[in-house]
């Protein structure tokens, strides 16, 4: 999707962005014809994702007010959903966002017309930082997501930043949907008045940001018109206009030495604002829980639980939600109440007292194992938001840093009793993928995660049921690889601490066993190889020289020859041939003998990245994929490499079955072919490619890693940056 014109213009005391409608994209399942390659040929592929079932910050949640089971949820950097009635599952939004656009599919905030279901807006964007490729945008659509029109804005904004589960901080005027607000974090408040096609500043607003923070949330009281607005600064949290934001003053008595993360007008006119002293997600030492009588001024504090009081430790609040058929209804969630666990909170009183959700949850994580981290199931962490249906008081959902749950009976706690809460994230795959591989043997695939560790797919339409690989439980884990002629043979890497960095598996990832050692002085896990026979695995940390183990993991002995920070791989054919290269220097590098010493090969290669892969039916054939510097094979065990001239970029590349009465493996890569980013298939060595997704299929951020399935003609697995784990198989 290519950046949408956009031009500036300086309108009454602000300043103003307009934007062409941009070219409309679709979003969503499906199967569709591709654009062709240099060949001129193309693919039909469905897409799909492998199931997970969350994995990320969850970081908004909201009902529309009058459309019964009309859902949506935002992420910081996988996008936002729609949720299903029909399938009860999760519809992914922003497949579509491309390579050069991954910044995205970060949300920052989304906003709803409470007059008009099919209307939605997203603001889009995951950093502020210099090296974020492009600024922020606004997405519109008026068919709830299927398909958005798009206007740039002239800044960047932070989907993945603290704070990111303020909000909302984009808002639709209830009683004039094409009047929006949109507090941002260093560039103030903006106002559109043609539901989010262009932008003007509202300089009359006092604040223009703070910490990188900014502007928390906006919400109208659409009795009067007033509008609120939380900002991070606790000398004055909070700020009220009585004149369609023309005019903005500090709402006086109002309680400080805290940031404001959510505030809300109840239905019984009460405003009811969460706090803590920094913005969260991962650290809050203080905060509180406040309303205000709209009627009388009266601030109230009915903070539920006190932080820094008795045993408890510093935390803070976040979530909130109010229930629009019951006044006086307000749940609220801790956040970074690390210990014992974030709780949240029900009030039916306008907060006079509270019931523990926490103390009496019954909760069922089976819908995506993972989450009991092999021990005692938790609430949740992160809680940073919290959404009552509207149309019935005993449905709740809320956000956490790894999935959504639910309830049905959430009034049961008003009566003592406990409440049932379940994962409600199905069709919501949210994990950064860091390494794939798909065996000749076992599971069609094993995969490595961001965060929530390793996984055995037996089946990629079912959630692991053994949750995450354990033994141990390994949080972050950048590399995986597999002995092709030892079956059963995997060895994985985690970022941990010492002893818990490497692990290996004989029955395919059903059961690990930690290496009883690791090499000398390393502080980055870096990649980790096998050979064919399994009977050396080389570790190539970042930071010290790779060291070989031929004791599965007991003692490792550092290899000689090659640079550290260089990338390895072992041929899956013959276990004593090891290829190696440094990305820093542009050299090739092979091990003839297991991997204890290798000779440079191969010079003048491209810099600065660089992935080798082997295949599983020729011994001596190397790829390596050098991202802008193209794609090199070598035929002759790593002494040359030449280029395949047939592509111009490939920053991954994998191999899976052969097409019928083809002599080579099919070869898959994210890449470039003829000016056209996508992920192709080669089925002739590279001599012509087609291109296998489409636009509503790009999945943003493709470069970690690709895995072809040895077991299936055409089946491709590919790594995101918080989409999960797409895969595409020919229609």
């Amino acid at each position: 999707m290519s950046l949408a014109r956009r031009r500036f213009l300086a309108i009454g005391t602000g300043t103003a962005l307009a934007a062409s409608a941009g070219p409309a994209a679709a979003a969503g399942p499906g199967a569709g014809a591709v654009e062709g390659a240099s060949s001129g040929r193309s693919a039909c592929y469905r897409w799909r994702n492998v199931e997970i079932v969350g994995g990320g910050f969850v970081t908004g949640i909201v009902h529309h007010p009058r459309k019964r089971g009309l859902v949506y949820a935002r992420t910081d950097i996988g996008g936002a959903v729609r949720f299903d009635n029909r399938t009860r599952r999760w519809v992914q939004l922003l497949h579509w966002v491309g390579w050069d656009e991954w910044s995205l599919t970060g949300v920052e905030s989304l906003a709803l017309d409470p007059a008009d279901p099919g209307r939605l807006y997203l603001a889009v964007g995951t950093y502020t930082n210099e090296w974020s490729p492009i600024n922020g945008a606004i997405l519109r659509s008026r068919d709830q997501g299927k398909t958005f029109e798009r206007t740039d804005l002239p800044f960047k904004l932070g989907g993945n930043e603290p704070g990111r589960s303020m909000g909302e901080r984009l808002v639709v005027d209830p009683r004039d949907g094409r009047v929006l607000l949109f507090g941002t974090r260093n560039q103030g408040l903006w106002r559109s008045a043609d539901r989010g096609v262009t932008w003007s500043r509202v300089n009359s607003f006092p604040v223009t940001g703070n910490a990188g923070i900014g502007i928390g949330f906006v919400f109208f009281d659409p009795r009067a018109g007033t509008i609120y607005a939380g900002v991070a600064d606790p000398a004055n949290p909070l700020y009220r206009s009585t004149d369609a934001g023309r005019t903005w003053t500090a709402l006086p008595g109002q309680p400080i030495g805290l940031l404001p993360h959510h505030g809300e007008l109840g239905a019984d006119g009460n405003i009811y604002v969460t706090y803590g002293d920094l913005p969260g997600p991962y650290e809050m030492y203080d905060g509180a829980v406040h309303k205000l009588n709209t009627a009388t001024g009266e601030w109230t504090d009915i903070t539920p639980l006190r932080p820094n009081t008795g045993a408890e430790a510093g935390f803070g609040y976040a979530g909130l939600a109010t229930d629009p058929r019951k006044p006086g209804t307000v749940m609220v969630s801790t956040m970074s109440r690390w210990g014992p666990v974030d709780d949240v909170f029900r009030s039916v009183d306008g907060g006079r007292t509270w019931h523990s959700i926490g103390e009496r949850i019954v909760l069922d994580t089976s819908g995506a194992p993972y989450l009991d981290f092999h021990g005692t199931p938790k609430l949740g962490w992160m809680i940073g938001d919290i959404s009552i249906d509207p149309f019935d008081s005993d449905k709740v959902m809320y956000v956490t840093g790894a999935t959504i749950f639910g309830t049905d009976d959430v009034t049961e706690a008003e009566a003592g009793r406990s409440t049932h809460w379940s994962v409600r994230a199905q069709g919501l795959e949210e994990t950064a993928v860091l390494d794939l591989i798909s065996p000749p043997w076992g599971p069609p695939l094993i995969s490595a995660l961001g965060d929530i560790g390793v996984y055995r797919h037996d089946r990629l339409d079912v959630v692991p049921p053994d949750g995450q690989a354990s033994n141990p439980v390994s949080g972050t884990s950048p590399s995986l690889d597999y002995a092709a002629r030892r079956s059963g043979f995997v060895v994985r890497l985690a970022n941990a601490n010492a002893g818990e960095r490497g692990a290996f598996s004989t029955d395919a990832g059903a059961s690990w066993q930690p290496f009883a050692g690791e090499p000398p002085a390393l502080t980055q896990s870096g990649r980790i190889a096998v050979g064919a026979d399994a009977r050396t695995i080389v570790w190539a940390p970042g930071d010290v020289v790779a060291h070989y183990s031929r004791d599965r993991g007991a003692t490792w002995i550092a290899v000689a020859g090659l640079p550290v920070a260089s990338v390895v791989v072992g041929d899956r054919v013959d276990g004593r041939l090891f290829y190696g290269f440094d990305p820093a220097t542009g050299t090739a590098y092979v091990s003839t003998n297991g991997g204890i010493a290798f000779t440079a090969t191969a010079t003048g290669l491209p810099t600065g990245s660089g992935k080798l892969e082997t295949v599983l039916d020729r011994a001596g054939n190397c790829w390596l994929a050098a991202g802008p510097g193209g794609l090199y094979r070598s035929v002759d065990r790593g002494l040359t490499y030449l280029p395949v001239t047939t592509i111009e970029e490939a920053y991954t590349i994998g191999f899976g079955k052969a097409a019928p009465s083809c002599p080579e493996m099919a070869a898959f890569t994210s890449g470039k072919v003829a000016g056209v980013r996508g992920i192709y298939r080669s089925d002739d060595g590279a001599a012509s490619w087609v291109r296998v997704n489409d636009g509503q299929h790009q999945y943003a951020s493709t470069g970690d890693a690709i895995a072809g399935d040895p077991r299936v003609y055409g089946r491709v697995y590919l790594s995101t940056n918080g989409l999960g784990i797409p895969y595409g198989e020919p229609v």
